[in-house]
């Protein structure tokens, strides 16, 4: 199976403009995700961006873009336009977040693994929740899962909900994961999604994977020890400054 990765990253962004060509300790932010990706077993990268500042900056460090509409609504919609304007063929794509720069290369390597699979059409990763402040907090995706590993439902509240039981030894009781987000799609299953028009549930979340999921896809799940640090904001940017090396 031949895989690629994709790494949105366009350049507007109402919390943190111009993210992809921030500056890391004498790399761009852009550049390390690359990087790291380039550790992996992906037969193929490349970054998906809507800026020629962004392109520019590619391939100064030597790697490879594609220029897609600025325009779209998500990671997904970019990584399919950037899937059909690549001329080669390619089984499978990565959907890699160009927001971080220090993702760990064997995640990738899983989901890769994963959606080599013939029964498996998505997949993604998640960790499990050891702090409060990543439970109740709304920016991060809570998700369950079925016996099997597929996801059966992702919101931004804690799910499940503890009945009868103080919100401060839910950790204690019950057993939560984070969806992280990264993305294995089958080539024809990423073409599919981009036909799809948004539904109710995604809507309400603010989810573009629970579209896939009203829509009677699976998606199959891996249980990671830990994510990586996601840059949203300056502050975030500061942190990243002082881990990298």
């Amino acid at each position: 199976m031949k895989t690629i990765g994709i790494i949105p990253a366009r350049y507007g962004s109402s919390r943190f403009p111009g993210k992809p060509l921030a500056m890391i300790k004498g790399k761009t932010m852009i550049q390390r995700v690359c990087e790291q990706t380039w550790k992996s077993k992906l037969d193929d990268v490349v970054v998906a961006t809507d800026d020629i500042r962004i392109a520019d900056e590619v391939l100064k460090f030597g790697g490879k873009y594609v220029m897609t509409d600025p325009r779209h609504q998500s990671g997904t919609d970019r990584c399919c336009e950037a899937l059909e304007i690549l001329e080669e063929h390619y089984d499978a794509v990565i959907n890699i977040q160009g927001d971080e720069p220090f993702i760990d290369p064997q995640h990738i390597n899983l989901l890769v693994d994963m959606i080599s699979r013939d029964d498996t059409q998505l997949a993604s990763l998640v960790k499990r929740i050891d702090d409060e402040e990543e439970l109740f907090g709304s920016n991060k995706v809570k998700v369950v899962m079925d016996k099997s590993g597929n996801a059966l439902y992702f919101s931004r509240n804690p799910i499940p909900y503890m009945r009868n039981v103080a919100h401060e030894k839910w950790l204690q009781k019950g057993c939560f994961y984070q969806h992280l987000g990264i993305y294995a799609y089958k080539a024809a299953t990423l073409r599919q999604i981009a036909t799809m028009q948004p539904t109710a549930l995604e809507l309400a979340e603010s989810l573009e994977q629970l579209r896939w999921l009203e829509n009677g896809l699976s998606i199959r799940m891996a249980i990671v020890e830990a994510g990586s640090l996601a840059i949203d904001s300056p502050a975030d940017l500061a942190k990243a400054i002082e881990m990298a090396q």
